[in-house]
């Protein structure tokens, strides 16, 4: 099996794969490589839809380049929590934005919540994210504000009275609520044009049955939430109990 940095020739190829609709774990095979390393490799690079191998190629030359001008390691710094390899996770953390952007989050907004996610504290304050992202306090500013207003964030001081930015165990738990509610709300304002453009037109029969359909939806989507929400509060095996 092939290793090290995909070539442009494979990224041609990963391009092909997509558009003609082949799943990752076939790309993967094909190339003789991991499923997770063709899934990284197009979440980093705009996703299935917008993946361009010419443009992911000179995005990773760029990256590599960008890293051998960092500036050495400072001998102060402490070493990377339980043992990480910092550059999977700067990798990783670069995927889980573009997921979170496909799913309609603004960039900086998405890289926010990412930071949040991925650290151990589960808390942040906005000097601690303007260091880790590297932006304005501004951009975290506009950020956090956006977070809070959909239920992704919530407020806190600590022991200094800092204000800090928590992802508690809920926080899925509540936007995916928020989700369901959204999605309720489509069809009930479907179904208000039912009366409107008059009971048994074409129209109305479409807009009938879409009410019907995210009336299913977004029930199946609430049900199964409040089926799951005590994952979120279950202790996975092997995880210390100071996470969470």
């Amino acid at each position: 099996m092939p290793g090290g940095r995909l070539t442009q020739q494979e990224r041609q190829q990963i391009a092909l794969g997509l558009a003609d609709g082949l799943a990752y774990a076939e790309i993967a095979r094909r190339l003789g490589r991991p499923t997770s390393t063709v899934t990284r490799e197009v979440m980093r690079n705009g996703g299935p839809t917008s993946y361009r191998a010419d443009l992911a190629h000179r995005a990773t030359e760029h990256r590599a380049h960008r890293r051998r001008k960092a500036a050495p390691r400072d001998p102060n710094t402490p070493p990377p929590a339980h043992g990480r390899d910092p550059e999977a996770v700067r990798e990783y953390e670069e995927v889980f934005t573009t997921v979170f952007m496909q799913s309609g989050l603004p960039k900086m907004t998405a890289r926010v919540l990412v930071c949040l996610y991925t650290t151990d504290e589960g808390s942040l304050t906005a000097a601690d994210l303007v260091r880790r992202l590297q932006v304005s306090p501004a951009s975290v500013s506009k950020a956090i504000a956006f977070l809070e207003a959909q239920g992704l964030v919530r407020r806190e001081r600590d022991d200094r009275r800092r204000e800090r930015y928590a992802v508690d165990n809920d926080v899925m738990y509540q936007s995916t609520m928020a989700g369901a509610r959204a999605t309720a709300q489509l069809g009930e304002t479907a179904r208000q044009g039912v009366g409107i453009l008059g009971p048994g037109t074409p129209a109305a029969a479409r807009l009938e049955n879409i009410a019907r359909f995210v009336d299913f939806i977004s029930e199946s989507i609430a049900r199964a939430a409040d089926q799951a929400r005590e994952i979120l509060h279950t202790r996975p095996e092997g995880t210390p109990d100071s996470a969470g």
